[in-house]
């Protein structure tokens, strides 16, 4: 996996993010930011639903199985202490209800779910400028 590089751009939040050779923009819609890109949480979410797409895509192809598309939908908000995640899946495919159920259920199989409700460390050091 490539390394995540995000340096501030001077803005008030906006973000400037490098993955190989691929260039991303972040800032914040509230909180006097410009709306120059997604928000943080927002690149949560496309993350785990680019995830949940591939996976599902994969899965069908392995199996044989006619799965023309994939759409995921998701919000989330925080609440009660948690943030709630929220995933409606669209399949289009000449796809029975045991395949369809079968493609729910490997839906939360994609690694970035399982990163997501499985356990995280995260170790933060600082380097010199």
């Amino acid at each position: 996996m490539r390394e995540v590089r995000v340096v501030s751009d001077g803005t008030k939040f906006g973000q400037d993010i490098t993955i190989g050779p691929h260039h991303l923009r972040a800032d914040e819609v509230g909180n006097g930011g410009a709306d120059t890109g997604p928000e943080p949480h927002e690149l949560l979410l496309a993350a785990l639903g680019t995830c949940t797409s591939m996976t599902l895509r994969l899965y069908a192809e392995r199996k044989g199985w006619v799965l023309r598309a994939v759409e995921v939908a998701l919000s989330g908000a925080p609440a009660d202490g948690q943030y709630t995640i929220t995933r409606r899946i669209t399949m289009d495919g000449d796809l029975d209800a045991d395949q369809r159920k079968r493609l729910l259920e490997i839906a939360d199989r994609c690694p970035v779910h399982r990163t997501l409700t499985g356990e995280v460390v995260i170790q933060t050091t600082e380097v010199p400028a």
